[in-house]
């Protein structure tokens, strides 16, 4: 049975490297990440401006279980019974906006900024459900006309409490899902009107080149005949039987 990931995973994750010896692998597996990710966030490649969500102060781990993973690094980590089960409804199903509590709502902007970055993808309407705001702010925040854009500072909605992880998370899959498949841009022929400039600007430079030459119109004459039916002209062809009678 698989055990359930904590509270805001990839703040829990930089919490643990920052303050413990946890192996990569024992950090994956407790905040049920991958270990790349792991190391993308020890590298600074990954999970920048995320504030560190101590698991200790939130009942998910206690000292002496790191403690002790720290001296054998084989040891799994695990959740430590919550005393208070809390409900984990899912919100594919709701409508509307989520309510922001009044003391978050200065933070709305930050986040907003940090998604619009960070996601792009995202329409307007998910970023509305998973912070709580309307249209014209988003907007503005894109446009920077946001009457505090010069003081904004892209920060984590999950980490603000905004919006939970699983939100977030079901909110970007179902935009990459909407996008549209790439078209598939191979080689194609030369349109028509482009070889047949070609030929003709051949035919002609080799015109001028025999008008150049001393010899007279004959050798203009030939020489133009002559380029005609190598480029396998249908119209040369007719025109020499012509000369000929």
């Amino acid at each position: 049975m698989a055990t359930p990931a904590p509270l805001m995973p990839k703040a829990t994750a930089v919490w643990l490297l920052d303050n413990t010896t946890l192996a990569f692998d024992q950090i994956a597996e407790f905040c049920k990440l991958h270990p790349l990710e792991i190391k993308a966030i020890a590298d600074g490649d990954s999970a920048q401006g995320i504030k560190g969500l101590d698991p200790i102060q939130t009942g998910q781990l206690t000292r002496e279980q790191i403690t002790a993973a720290e001296a054998d690094h084989a040891l799994v980590l695990t959740l430590t019974d919550q005393k208070v089960s809390v409900p984990n409804p899912e919100r594919g199903g709701k409508k509307g906006p989520r309510y922001t509590p009044v003391s978050r709502r200065q933070d709305r902007p930050n986040a907003i900024l940090w998604l619009v970055r960070n996601h792009p993808e995202l329409k307007d309407s998910a970023i509305m459900r998973l912070v709580g705001t309307t249209k014209s702010t988003i907007s503005a925040i894109r446009d920077r006309t946001h009457w505090n854009a010069q003081a904004l500072a892209p920060m984590d909605p999950v980490t603000l409490g905004l919006a939970t992880q699983t939100d977030l998370d079901f909110e970007v899959n179902r935009a990459n899902k909407e996008k549209p498949a790439p078209l598939d841009t191979g080689a194609t022929l030369l349109p028509a009107a482009e070889t047949t400039a070609r030929k003709e600007a051949e035919v002609a430079a080799a015109a001028a080149e025999a008008e150049n030459k001393p010899g007279g119109s004959d050798l203009n004459v030939s020489a133009v005949f002559a380029k005609l039916k190598q480029l396998g002209g249908k119209n040369g062809d007719k025109e020499g039987d012509k000369e000929g009678e």
